[in-house]
Formats: structure tokens, sequence, C-alpha cells
């Protein structure tokens, strides 16, 4: 049996699933304020599920950020409580085993590489576009995390080819103008909405309105799937990826998928762009999922 947990800003979820993939016990909690009750949170997530199953499990942990190989501490987390912090020493601590972690897109690019939407393909862009933006790179179903564990942080980089209207850009919790997260967050499209004179709204709800004909609602989208497109063409540019899957609750609209590859041919470098984007198989599932693919069906503790 393998535990993967899912670490995010509002929720932290644990799933136990079996060596075919199978689910077999899922479980969520409002993300608690403050580092040392996070910790007990999810000791007591993978406990309590451990103890209705009746084993010891082997436990991946997505996180928001990432470890840094320098320190060995919590860096670039939006959940900005870890950070600094020897995060994956104390839960091992907490839990007496050897955990595996990995950053939380990274953890949804790797499960929709394994058995979802981009199965079988050679190299998947996992992105997160939620409360924060991130991505995640997945060669062969195997993560790459990179020399310095930030390989795949498309959220941090510059909105590409930026218009005169959009410089310097958003200010951005990282310090920086203009990131592509304070273009392409869920917050961000709402909060570009509501500076364009429509509804302060959540993304579902100015998809909504869009598919019902609100014109400032579509011009909203409009602006947003361009904008995507930009970011996007950059990443086909850097890895010419089979697939790229679109996560967390903005990318559970599905016009996305339709208009986005119309717009970015004009910004990769190539003559055709046959990279797919993708809805994911495993919608919200699939966070915990990567985390407990952290650990291969047949592998041995560490």
């Amino acid at each position: 049996m393998r535990i993967g947990v899912d670490i995010g800003g509002t929720k932290v979820e644990a799933a136990a699933m079996d060596r075919g993939g199978t689910i077999r016990l899922r479980r969520r909690v409002m993300t608690p304020d403050g580092y040392q009750a996070l910790v007990a949170c999810v000791r007591d997530l993978v406990l309590g599920i451990e103890g209705e199953l009746g084993g010891r499990a082997r436990v991946g942990i997505g996180m928001p950020g990432t470890l840094s190989p320098a320190t060995g501490l919590v860096k670039n987390s939006n959940s900005t409580a870890l950070n600094g912090m020897k995060f994956d020493r104390d839960l091992e601590a907490a839990l007496g085993r050897r955990l595996r972690f990995a950053n939380d897109a990274n953890c949804f690019a790797l499960s929709e590489a394994c058995d979802g939407a981009g199965a079988g393909l050679g190299t998947v862009f996992g992105v997160i576009l939620g409360t924060g933006v991130g991505g995640g790179v997945v060669v062969g179903q195997r993560v790459l995390a990179g020399v310095n564990a930030i390989a795949g942080e498309w959220g941090h980089n510059p909105l590409p080819w930026p218009r005169d209207d959009e410089r310097p850009g958003p200010r951005c919790y990282c310090g920086r103008f203009g990131c592509i997260e304070s273009f392409l967050s869920g917050p961000a499209l709402a909060r570009d909405h509501a500076q364009s004179g429509g509804d302060r709204l959540e993304a579902a709800a100015i998809a909504a309105r869009a598919e019902a004909g609100d014109r400032e609602a579509e011009a909203s989208l409009a602006r947003y799937e361009e904008r995507l497109a930009r970011a996007l063409a950059t990443v086909v540019n850097l890895l010419d990826p089979d697939a790229i899957v679109l996560g967390g609750g903005v990318g559970q609209i599905q016009r996305l998928y339709r208009n986005v590859p119309r717009l970015w041919g004009p910004w990769v470098f190539s003559d055709t762009v046959v990279t797919r984007l993708l809805p994911p198989k495993w919608g919200d599932a699939s966070g915990v999922r990567g985390a407990a693919w952290l650990w291969r069906p047949d592998e041995a503790p560490a």
C-alpha cells in the first residue's frame, strides 16, 4: 500500500493507492494554520488511513515549494509557513519512517504521465492553474527535479512578449512584477475581470457568464487565453513536450482546450505544433495519486 498526501493552501488530502493504481481510501481536511499544526495534520491523516485499512504504508508527500538541495529547508512555497522549515525531517520524525517529497505540480504531472491523460507519452508538462501557478516535468514517467530542485517552475518566469498595458505587471508574492503566476492564477483572472469593469467573481463564474453571452466575461477570458497561449508557447519552445496537461480550478474551464492551441502557433518556433493540450484524467485526485506514485508499486521502502 502507498499513501499519497497533497498539501494545498486550503486543504490537505491523503489517499491510499493499491498496486494497480486504485484508490482504496481518501480523506480530506482543511489546511490548518501554523507549521506545527500542519505536521500534526499530515501525521494524523496517514495514521488514520493506516488504522482503517490495517497496515503500514510507503508515503509520498506533494507539497507547495520544494526542499532546497543547499540547505535542506523548504523554499519557494506560497504556503509561506513552510518556507525555511526542515519539513522532511520533522514529518519523518512524526511518522517514524523515510518519506518521499516532491513539489505539488510535479506530483500532478507524474500522476497524469503514469496512468492519466499523458499515459504512454514520452514527455509531459503538468500545469497547475489554481491559487498559484506551477509546473512539473515528467520524462519517461520520471519527475525531472533539476539540480536546483526548480525544474518546471514556469509560474515565476515573466509573462512572455508582454504588451505595453501588461508592463510592469502585477506584483507577485515572490517580490517581482509580471510573473506568469500574477497573470494566470485563479485570483489573477478574477482581479483582471474586476479591474476591467466586471463583477468580483471567481474563475468558474466568469466562465459561466462568458458561456451565457456576457461581453465583459468573454473579454476577460479571451485575454486570459491569449496570455496562457503565449506562456505555454515558451514551454513548447523549451521542452517540446508530447502533451501539456492542465490542472487546478482554472484548468476545469473546457474552452481553454479548444482555444489556446489555436492561439499559441505564432509564438512557437516551429512550422507545426502537434503538442496536445489535455484536461487531466484524474481531476483533483491527481495530486494525491502523484504523491503515491513517488513510490513504484514493487519498490521496497527507503
